[in-house]
């Protein structure tokens, strides 16, 4: 018997329709009050597995030196991609701060019109007035290098995935993986294949920026229109021909989305990558968190942001038509800087340079000392209310009543299939020996989610009903989400100590933008005549958006409770880094401690296999039907 039917039973015996969620509820009550404290599975730092990938880590380098894979393959892998970010660097170096301006000015124009060019005029000129110059090249340097050969390699494979759903179905698992596990899980092994530097920084970015390229890619080849395929072949073209003369030109446009994310991916690695000696603008802010200085961290943080606003606005111009004033105006931009490259010097000068870090740091020392009685209010709040109750719950469960929750609520959400996928995950989760640290991660994961709902959804239906509101709040949005999250570590820390609400406090600042362009989105997507109708027949606004428009954007609303979860499991590790203990802690450890390698290894599997079951789960809440469809099924 399926769900759904499962579903209708209470309704035909007339009893309500929560009475079976309910009844189900006691009797998960019932057992945890009977068997509390038993099979809770405690965490072993010394586990078998965990000292077995320490070894086999330990075997690897030992035989690096004399290992045909590392000789003729792996190195010259680094050799290569070291070898294009030095010609990439030697370039941005030759045309110095007025040949890169003048030609990123007149590539803005081409793709944008004049008002892209003048974004991107100063925002070049702002990396020079912080002191940022030199680590802006390097980080621009680094980004190109990662860009370029994501998609080299992901345009492609996202080509024959979107040509083949069997290749789709074999490539997404590895894509989920690389997208979910750590980064830091994998900086170790990357330094231990690719030592440290430029080369293994890009690699590492290449991980993260690859899956966007195929994904998005996929999505614009499978969704070019039958008809002209069909059309193509009847006039007898080859399939090479059809490719180059149909797909690709009908999914343009979606694919330069592809390109567009798969830069804003690079540079939210910039940060991470340098953690491995990776050049650029990472460096600034690993110092400023060294000595604990927001002031040295912030203009980094800012021309960080700076940049991927730069690129995300040349990258999705519409420019319709190019008109000669145009090519004209962009022409003359680019050989003016061109020009200046002789007379002017190819640094920027320190005398056109401002320094803010006093005055930063002073304003973060004010607002330690003016918030901190409200700051530790909510803080002691939330962890007395809801996170060590929830942590409580979760560690003192037994194992398999927990994995009885999730399957019966995973069933009941999004079917059989994602039940037993989450199931599994679960298990797997418990045999690798990282049950109690999994749950303490679900808890921080847990609260850090609701309250990002709520925020996503208040501001979602406030910028969803006032295009002016909207436009202001976008900004902030975008530089919420590009801000690397270690600058504001600093005040977070200094606000709220180092504990679990500051890890959560991260996340939410980390996850919320995306949930509140999706509520947003998707409330705006509600047809106009429905909004009219509803309205003409005397609905208030509270009711049009409790019985209508929030209804109807359903789909929107789990996509942003879905994409939630992600990103805040995304923060998990940088909350280890504040606090927040658990999973995250243990990547951290195993990526600084080598003898704890394994442990880190095997933490970022755990999470990776959390953030698929919570995936699977809401996904497939997306694919069930509403209930007021299942009333008339």
């Amino acid at each position: 018997m399926s769900s759904t039917a499962l579903a209708g039973v209470p309704s035909r015996l007339g009893l309500p329709k929560w009475a079976a969620p309910a009844g189900a509820a006691v009797l998960f009550v019932a057992a945890y009050l009977v068997f509390r404290g038993t099979g809770t599975l405690p965490h072993d730092k010394e586990a078998p597995q965990f000292l077995a990938v320490t070894e086999l880590r330990e075997w690897i380098d030992d035989h690096r030196n004399d290992n045909p894979l590392f000789l003729y393959f792996l190195n010259y892998i680094r050799l290569f991609v070291g070898a294009l970010y030095d010609l990439f660097l030697i370039v941005l170096h030759a045309l110095g701060w007025p040949g890169i301006t003048g030609v990123m000015g007149a590539l803005a124009w081409l793709t944008g019109g004049w008002r892209i060019a003048l974004l991107a005029v100063a925002g070049l000129s702002a990396f020079g007035f912080m002191r940022l110059w030199e680590s802006s090249v390097e980080t621009l340097a680094l980004v190109s290098v990662a860009v370029l050969l994501s998609l080299a390699i992901g345009i492609p494979v996202g080509v024959w995935a979107g040509l083949s759903a069997r290749v789709r179905r074999a490539i997404t698992p590895v894509l989920d993986v690389m997208q979910i596990m750590p980064t830091f899980a994998y900086l170790a092994p990357l330094a231990l294949f690719f030592h440290i530097g430029a080369p293994a920084g890009a690699i590492a970015t290449m991980i993260y920026s690859i899956p966007p390229a195929i994904r998005i890619t996929a999505l614009a080849i499978s969704g070019v229109s039958p008809t002209a395929v069909e059309a193509s072949s009847s006039l007898g073209a080859t399939r090479r021909q059809t490719l180059f003369k149909v797909y690709l030109p009908l999914a343009r446009s979606t694919m330069a989305l592809a390109v567009n994310q798969t830069i804003m991916m690079a540079l939210s690695m910039v940060v991470i990558a340098n953690l491995i000696s990776a050049p650029g603008l990472g460096s600034e802010i690993i110092r400023g968190l060294s000595r604990a200085q927001v002031g040295i961290m912030l203009p980094a943080g800012v021309a960080i942001v700076i940049m991927a606003v730069m690129l995300d606005r040349m990258t999705r111009g519409r420019q319709a038509r190019l008109g000669r004033a145009d090519l004209v105006a962009a022409g003359a931009l680019a050989v003016t800087g061109l020009a200046l490259i002789p007379v002017l010097p190819r640094v920027w000068p320190e005398s056109w340079t401002i320094n803010l870090v006093a005055e930063v740091n002073d304003v973060v020392r004010w607002a330690e000392t003016s918030w901190y009685p409200v700051t530790t209010f909510i803080k002691d709040v939330t962890s007395h209310a809801l996170l060590n109750p929830l942590e409580s719950l979760l560690t003192s469960a037994p194992w398999w009543l927990i994995a009885l929750a999730v399957l019966a609520v995973a069933w009941r959400v999004s079917g059989m299939r994602p039940a037993l996928i989450a199931l599994g995950c679960l298990l797997a989760i418990a045999l690798l020996g990282t049950w109690e640290h999994a749950m303490q991660t679900m808890t921080t994961v847990a609260v850090a989610v609701l309250v990002t709902l709520l925020i996503g959804l208040l501001l979602g239906v406030a910028a969803a009903r006032s295009p002016r509101y909207s436009a202001v709040q976008r900004p902030l949005l975008d530089a919420a989400q590009t801000m690397p999250a270690f600058v504001y570590l600093l005040p977070a820390l200094a606000l709220f100590e180092s504990t679990r609400f500051t890890a959560i406090f991260a996340s939410i600042i980390y996850a919320v933008p995306p949930v509140v362009r999706l509520v947003e989105d998707g409330i705006r997507g509600v047809p106009v005549e429905v909004v009219e109708a509803a309205t003409a027949a005397g609905s208030t606004p509270g009711q049009l958006l409790w019985k209508v428009q929030l209804p109807m954007a359903r789909q929107a609303i789990l996509l942003a409770a879905n994409q939630g979860i992600v990103m805040t499991l995304a923060m998990v590790v940088i909350g280890g880094l504040v606090g927040a203990g658990a999973l995250g802690y243990d990547v951290i450890l195993g990526f600084s401690q080598r003898t704890d390698f394994g442990l880190g290894f095997v933490a970022g599997i755990a999470m990776v296999l959390l953030g698929v079951m919570l995936d699977r789960i809401t996904q497939g809440a997306d694919k069930r039907p509403s209930p007021r469809k299942r009333m008339f099924t």
